[in-house]
């Protein structure tokens, strides 16, 4: 038996995203966004489900917050509703909104937990996108007038802002393979939403450094890993572009200020190539505090021509999946972090997501979700790993506190630590949950 220690600086905690807990769709002046119509159209959601009320956490904020109490978290990842803010996108401000987030973060910080707020989530308000939503530049400016509010708002009360989360999936996922909201089926407009989403992160980061707000921001993208089958030139290249599509077009920009050429010329040959404006890779490149990290899962991959959209090919290599499918795939977690120095430096790193997909039910009380625990393990070892290789993480934030809306799939999936009762709503603490409060109690675990 091994043990695992973090280091005593090393921040704990969990995340979570307002359309997918908060419910209250239709309480407190709070406009409609992109998700609320997407889910009420039939056949894009898993049983026509919808987070009009999801767990509720609007009105349970207090008892959400005391589970993270409980459980030892440092910091608390959330997301900010935009329409719960701005009902129409811009113009006039919802106050009542205003208040709940007031609310919710100075509970946080009754309790001694640091608030991290995510601004968007993919919950766009529902009346940008009638004039076009991210395809038109006018949405860029939206979302940095609605930055720069949050900035001035919660000046001293949040120190930590996260821009965008996942701008692949808010893009390609959305807009191209078309199983989120908005549900398009475009290259060249998910190209163009990628570019203009990362010009609207740019601008936020500007406006933050302009308004003086203090604490820091960063952006939250996801990464997976795809791990070629073979040293052959061309399963490497296959990978290399089904990892860029993650990595590279939604990094380089950022720390390089350009798109890398490898993944522009094989777009090209798709027919999609980003429109950029003077002034963009400027914006976009605004120096970031910090970086969140999203790793869910990986596989091992080699060349097959015309097999998706960069000829690249997952092989079957009989490693376990969740309930949703996914490959775990921890040594992805390790490489895809170490790539990620060796390409743009010591950024400072908080994984900002990680977790599984088990759907286990409630028997005399309690959640034996067993395979879980073993997920946490084998990523937070890979994670130590990358540690000792000098990666420069700052802390772990697991996906998610609580069951709930998950996106296309509805309810069907849970990947809390905490079970939600969807009829009843009462929250159930799972036996993952106990073994991360005991990791973050002791800084370490056996393996």
């Amino acid at each position: 038996m091994s043990t695992i220690q973090f280091p005593k600086q090393f921040k704990w905690g969990s995340a979570t995203a307002a359309y997918q807990i908060e419910g209250a769709a239709n309480e407190d002046g709070r406009g409609l966004s992109i998700w609320d119509t997407f889910s009420k159209t039939p056949g894009k959601v898993y049983n026509e489900e919808n987070g009009d009320r999801a767990c509720d956490s609007y009105h349970r904020y207090e008892e959400d917050i005391q589970l993270l109490d409980e459980l030892g978290a440092d910091i608390y990842r959330f997301s900010v509703s935009w329409p719960r803010i701005f009902p129409n996108g811009t113009g006039e401000v919802n106050q009542k909104g205003v208040e709940y987030y007031h609310r919710l973060v100075d509970s946080l910080i009754e309790k001694g937990i640091e608030p991290m707020c995510t601004l968007y989530h993919w919950d766009l308000p529902q009346a940008l996108q009638d004039k076009g939503g991210w395809e038109n530049r006018e949405t860029i400016s939206a979302f940095t007038a609605y930055a720069e509010f949050m900035f001035n708002e919660f000046n001293g009360k949040i120190k930590k802002w996260i821009t965008l989360n996942e701008p692949w999936c808010a893009s390609f996922l959305s807009n191209y393979i078309g199983v989120h909201a908005p549900g398009n089926q475009d290259l060249q407009l998910a190209t163009d939403i990628a570019h203009h989403l990362m010009v609207a992160h740019g601008k936020a980061v500007q406006s933050f450094r302009k308004s003086g707000t203090e604490g820091e921001i960063g952006y939250a993208p996801n990464v997976t890993w795809y791990e070629h089958y073979s040293s052959k030139q061309e399963d490497i290249e296959a990978c290399n572009r089904a990892n860029g599509w993650n990595l590279e077009w939604f990094f380089d920009p950022v720390f390089n200020g350009a798109y890398p050429i490898f993944m522009l010329e094989w777009f090209a040959e798709k027919g999609a190539v980003p429109h950029v404006n003077t002034g963009d890779m400027e914006a976009i490149s605004e120096k970031i505090d910090f970086l969140g990290i999203n790793y869910y899962t990986g596989n091992v991959a080699r060349y097959k021509e015309n097999e998706g959209l960069f000829n690249c090919e997952n092989i079957d290599m009989g490693y376990d999946q969740t309930d949703i499918g996914w490959f775990i795939y921890p040594d992805g977690f390790y490489h895809v972090l170490v790539k990620i120095k060796e390409l743009y430096g010591d950024v400072p790193i908080y994984i900002t997501e990680n977790g599984s997909c088990y759907n286990e039910e409630p028997v005399n009380g309690q959640v034996q979700d067993k395979k879980r625990i073993d997920y946490l393990k084998l990523h937070l070892t890979a994670l130590h790993r990358s540690i000792e290789s000098g990666v420069n993480i700052k802390g772990y934030l697991t996906w998610s506190l609580l069951d709930n809306f998950e996106w296309a799939y509805g309810y069907s999936m849970r990947f809390g630590i905490v079970h939600v009762d969807y009829e009843t709503l009462e929250r159930t603490k799972k036996d993952s949950y106990y073994w991360l409060k005991d990791t973050i109690e002791k800084g370490r675990f056996e393996v």
